[in-house]
């Protein structure tokens, strides 16, 4: 079986809850602030077709995680109706920070496990990828177990950097529009008409229009160093 087959097939479930679970932090703590609207329409559910969107949620960010390229996914969003809330523009920023906030606290749980995996008398300071090779010498299926853990951090973490772009309809839109003066986050806001348009046409377009631009490229440093500290959370579980 190739690498690619494989990896691919350690992808798709952690790709899923990743995405899911984002989603359901979103409507969780909307709930908590006062707006039931998910809640009311079913949407507090990790069942994958209440949220899946086959082009967001699977395709797209699962063809970029295979090319090796910055992975952004979207589901479908979970409804929240602001007027509900008991601080609009308070707790808007909240219900935005919940999902990338869910996406860390599942990556430091996955840290936990993949390195209770991990075998002893390994040298200090290793990355991630190189704790995951460590594995290589198991079973297929206690290394297949690991992988799928391993990108599953990889996972959390982009999605709740990539999440926190100022970038509507990004969550992080949601934290600069509550940060704003009011006037200024009523223009800000309507960019988020579009969709997915502008994050798409800034990470995906504008990069095979103009070799050599990159908006994601200021993110891969934070990325890995985020991902570094779970590598060394992984390391601490495992005695290194």
């Amino acid at each position: 079986m190739s690498d690619t087959i494989i990896q691919a097939a350690a992808l798709i479930l952690p790709l899923i809850f990743a995405i899911v679970f984002h989603e359901v932090a979103h409507g969780l703590m909307a709930r908590q602030l006062g707006d039931p609207t998910a809640a009311e329409q079913g949407r507090l559910s990790l069942n994958p077709i209440k949220h899946v969107d086959p082009v967001g949620t699977v395709f797209l960010p699962g063809l970029l995680a295979l090319f090796h390229l910055p992975v952004f996914g979207w589901a479908k969003p979970v409804p929240v109706v602001a007027s509900r809330l008991r601080h609009p523009r308070r707790d808007m920023m909240l219900v935005g920070a919940a999902g990338p906030g869910s996406n860390l606290i599942m990556a430091a749980i996955a840290a936990v496990v993949f390195g209770m995996m991990l075998p002893s008398g390994l040298p200090q300071g290793l990355r991630l990828d190189e704790l995951l090779t460590s594995i290589q010498t198991q079973s297929f299926f206690v290394f297949f177990f690991a992988l799928t853990v391993f990108l599953f951090i990889q996972i959390n973490v982009y999605l709740a950097l990539f999440n926190l772009l100022p970038i509507p309809p990004f969550d992080g839109s949601h934290i600069v529009e509550g940060l704003l003066p009011e006037r200024m986050a009523q223009s800000y806001a309507k960019f988020r008409a579009v969709g997915m348009l502008i994050p798409i046409f800034l990470i995906i377009v504008l990069p095979y229009l103009i070799p050599g631009f990159s908006v994601t490229k200021y993110l891969v440093a934070p990325v890995e160093w985020v991902i570094g500290w779970y590598a060394k959370l992984a390391a601490l579980v495992a005695g290194v």
